[in-house]
């Protein structure tokens, strides 16, 4: 039975973060596997390096996929604080991404949830990719979520934010494979 009120909904979002936050330090688990905890490894984290500039857009061509045709990014807005450049980075990755993302109510239950950190250069771009958490399940989303980052980028820049350079984002995919950045369902 699914509750549609919105105090159900916000319990299970704030379940669903409790659970992505505890399962990244100890698990590999995902929320919805309810079987007996195994003595499985600690997952790995995955680091996917991204060529710096070297003062040529060719380094960037390789990095980042092209846009669908007819699809252009506007320029990044100035960022006050990390909290108001996550919510600018996940409408640009929606907005880059608009044929594999979803918008409105999380589906229950998801197909997988992997979890990205984003290290930027000073000028937004991406400089590396960590992989904080990988589904069991349905493990090609990760690429599709790293994919989708480097779609968006450059995000603007971040020299006059605090260091390190980074911010992480949680993608909540549905079974067509489509994804919603959690940032935007907070």
């Amino acid at each position: 039975m699914h509750c549609t009120e919105p105090w159900h909904r916000t319990a299970r979002l704030i379940g669903l973060c409790a659970v992505i936050a505890l399962s990244s330090c100890s698990s590999s688990r995902l929320p919805d596997d309810r079987s007996a905890p195994s003595a499985t490894p600690a997952p790995v984290v995955t680091r996917v390096p991204v060529p710096a500039e070297s003062g040529a857009a060719a380094g960037r061509a390789k990095l980042e996929s092209p846009l669908p045709a007819g699809v252009s990014l506007p320029a990044p807005r100035h960022a006050r604080n990390w909290t108001d450049f996550r919510m600018q980075a996940a409408q640009r990755m929606v907005a880059a991404n608009q044929s594999i993302t979803y918008a409105g109510a999380v589906p229950e239950p998801l197909l997988a949830i992997p979890v990205l950190e984003i290290e930027l250069n000073a000028d937004g771009s991406v400089r590396r990719i960590n992989v904080s958490r990988t589904p069991r399940q349905a493990t090609d989303t990760v690429q599709l979520a790293i994919d989708a980052v480097k779609r968006a980028a450059p995000y603007g820049d971040v020299s006059h934010l605090p260091k390190p350079w980074k911010f992480s984002e949680v993608f909540l995919f549905d079974d067509n494979r489509r994804f919603k950045p959690r940032t935007l369902d907070l």
